[in-house]
């Protein structure tokens, strides 16, 4: 296995790219397999050559989930290749696939670059590339938005996550921690705020009673319309 360019942190691997994931928070390394992209959570101080070694030790575990991953998947109208469009926050940008050594997606021009190797699965693997960036991007939006509208809400938040979920955009605890789905940022940029402010409004009000749609009107007059607009484009917001 090499590394791909050291200072991003990613490692090559035998058909797919684990991104390395440091942090404080953590004494023992792990190996993450979700939405078919493979990501190592290790501690802040850990070595190259000791993540390189974990990797390999745990490639045919690798291998197998991410083929029970494939095999899960519905079939896909995407064909992950140069020219196809992918909306972020409304706007549509077109997939540009290249070849050379990894490295994450970068929005350039308006176009969503894509560096993969040469002998892997193409589709697959592109994929899994626009899926860390949607991921990343997601993170970093739904932060912003949160902080602009929690102090119109007036309420406070605890921890933020992005995650996977199969049917529902968000929730939240009476502690104040929010978690997100990541595929929300694909609905236009107002559809994301409604989202937020959704969830944030029910950490006055847990349930969807005529007082919380209430507040909820109060911070957005239009929620209306975001609601009927994601009902009927939910199933559309895929990656």
């Amino acid at each position: 296995m090499n590394a791909a360019k050291k200072n991003a942190e990613f490692i090559e691997g035998k058909g797919y790219v684990a991104e390395v994931v440091r942090t404080r928070r953590k004494k023992s390394a792990t190996i993450k397999v979700e939405d078919g992209a493979v990501s190592v959570v290790v501690p802040k101080e850990l070595t190259l050559e000791k993540i390189h070694q974990l990797v390999e030790a745990k490639h045919l575990w690798i291998v197998e989930k991410l083929a029970i991953h494939a095999d899960a998947q519905p079939t896909r109208e995407k064909e992950y290749v140069s020219g196809e469009a992918f909306p972020y926050l409304g706007r549509n940008y077109r997939l540009k696939v290249q070849q050379g050594d990894y490295a994450p997606v970068k929005l350039n021009q308006g176009r969503l670059v894509v560096t993969i190797p040469e002998d892997i699965n193409k589709p697959h693997f592109t994929r899994n590339a626009l899926v860390r960036w949607y991921k990343r991007n997601a993170e970093k939006k739904i932060r912003e938005k949160v902080k602009r509208y929690e102090s119109i809400v007036g309420v406070d938040t605890g921890v933020i996550r992005i995650k996977s979920f199969k049917s529902r955009w968000g929730s939240c605890t009476p502690y104040g921690d929010l978690e997100f789905n990541w595929l929300i940022v694909l609905a236009p940029n107002r559809i994301v705020d409604y989202v937020v402010v959704h969830e944030l409004c029910h950490l006055k009000h847990h349930d969807h009673s005529p007082q919380y749609w209430k507040e909820v009107e109060r911070v957005m007059p239009d929620f209306k319309e975001c609601k009927d607009w994601l009902k009927a484009n939910s199933r559309g917001l895929v990656v």
